[in-house]
This record gives structure tokens, sequence and C-alpha cells, in this order.
């Protein structure tokens, strides 16, 4: 009597055997190697916010400077972060430079990408090629041309010649980024609001900005941080004012005060918190259009 196998039985026997594979020490090497890289970028900057909060029981009080033996955690320096008057100072003018710079570097370099994406006009590839040396060439290439312009117009060096310089410099990169986020825009958009009677200006308002929005916002976080920290070309272009990097290599000499890593830190954390803000509002745009999208299906 013949006997009939069930057909689990029979897909069973016929399912190739699935083997785990060995893994070998080759695959490990991309890993270490990220998270060596990953710690490099970190650790000085752990050191640096863990160092904030060390108490300092030197003999000097009166002005402390940052020793790398602990010696307990204290808040001191977060309560007298403009304990140190020129210090303060510097920090001001690195604010204030850098705000002013990304904003009008922001708005050049947008502008710059849009008519690179939109419109062909003479001299595209060329400013394309310039913008590309600009951020290719070493800021010390940057900051000696700077200041033989500003030497050969007479033109004071100070904070002006600052900011000059750091709008220079930033808006490659905003063009850069925001071209970026624009070379797979969809036209079809725009041209659909206009068929609903929505102006130039309305369009580009109410369509275009919002979903440009995180290249730009992402191009402005960029030139912050370019412009903050910035000690090349502004050395040679600040004349007798002193920013905030500029300070801090000159006090290295003689020993930096801990005020220093509290304002690094608080630079820091800021910079987190508005880029975890853009993810999370990212996300929460894309929720609600997933959102939308099921209920107009649905």
């Amino acid at each position: 009597m013949a006997t009939v196998a069930a057909p689990e039985r029979i897909e069973a026997l016929d399912a190739p055997v699935r083997r785990t594979p060995k893994r070998s020490w080759k695959n490990l090497i991309l890993p270490t190697y990220t998270k060596l890289i990953i710690a490099y970028l970190l650790v000085p900057i752990a050191v640096m916010i863990l160092y904030s909060f060390n108490a300092n029981t030197a003999a000097n009080a009166s002005a402390p400077k940052v020793s790398f033996r602990w010696q307990g955690f204290t808040l001191d320096f977060w309560r007298q972060w403009n304990g140190v008057p020129d210090l303060t100072s510097a920090l001001w003018n690195s604010l204030l430079i850098a705000v002013l710079s990304t904003i009008v570097a922001t708005i050049f370099g947008t502008m710059i990408a849009l008519a690179l994406v939109r419109y062909r006009f003479r001299g595209a590839g060329t400013l394309e090629v310039v913008m590309f040396l600009n951020i290719a060439a070493p800021e010390i290439v940057l900051g000696a041309a700077l200041l033989s312009f500003f030497v050969l117009i007479n033109f004071q060096q100070g904070l002006l010649s600052i900011f000059v310089a750091h709008v220079m410099f930033n808006i490659a990169f905003v063009a850069i980024v925001v071209r970026a986020r624009l070379s797979g825009f969809n036209r079809e958009i725009e041209e659909a609001a206009q068929d609903l009677y929505a102006d130039a200006v309305q369009t580009f308002i109410k369509v275009t900005l919002p979903l440009i929005w995180p290249g730009i916002l992402a191009g402005a976080l960029l030139a912050f941080a370019l412009s903050i920290d910035d000690f090349v070309t502004t050395n040679f272009v600040a004349g007798q004012t002193v920013t905030f990097p500029l300070w801090v290599y000159g006090a290295v000499k003689v020993g930096i005060p801990p005020q220093v890593f509290v304002m690094g830190t608080a630079i820091f954390l800021t910079g987190v918190v508005i880029a975890f803000a853009n993810v999370f509002s990212s996300r929460r745009k894309g929720r609600t259009m997933v959102q939308a999208e099921t209920e107009d299906s649905a």
C-alpha cells in the first residue's frame, strides 16, 4: 500500500537549508571604525561639558583657570558665566556677527540656489565654479585676499569687516545645501497653485517655501556654526575687534577660565536643541501628510 506524503512534508524536504553565516573578523572592521570616529568627534565635546561643572579650589580663586584634575561638582561657573567681562564682550560680538551674517547669507544663498536650478543665464557655470572654489579654498587664502581687498579700498577693519567676510564665505554653503533640496522639487505643485489663482508671491510663500524650508534651515544652521567658530579668516580682518575664538586663542597661552567651557557647552546644546526640533517638526509634518492622504483615499 503506497503512502502519500503530506504537502507540508514535501515542502519541508524541498526547501533549502538556511545556515547562519559565520561572522568573520573582517565584518567588524567597518562598525569598529565608525564607533572610533564617533568617539573621536564626541569625546572632546563630552570633556568640555563635564569640566564646565568642575570645581576649582586653586589658590588664585579670583581668576580661576581650567584644571583637568577633577575637584568636585559645582554650578558656580554657570552662575558666573559672565564673570570675565572681556570674554563676555567677545561672545556677544561672535553671536551678533553669526546671527546677522547667517540671515543675510541665507537670503542670498537661497536666491542663488533658486536661480541656478530654475533659470538658464549667462555666467551660471562660472557662478557654480566660484562657489565651489570658495568652499575648497583654504581659509588662510580667503583671509589674506579679504585683508588685501579691505586695505586696497581703505575699508576700516572691525565688526563690519568681519560681517562682510562671514557673509562672503557662508553664501556658498547655503546655496549648495538649498540647491540640493531644490534638485528634486516638483514644479507641478507650483503650477497647480497658480491654476487655483495664486500669484507668484503667494505660490512662493504658501507652497515653495514650506517645501524647501528644511534645506534653508539646514543651510542656515551650517552658516551659523561656521560663523561663530571661525578663527582664521576673522583673525585677518578683525582689526582691534575680538570675537570668542580670538579671545580663547589669546587666553590659551596663560590659561583659560572655566567660563569658556560654560559658553561652549551652551552654544553646543543650543545647536543640538534646534537640530532635534527641526527633525521632530519634519517627522510630525510627514505623519500629518500621511494621515491626510490616508483619509482622502478612504
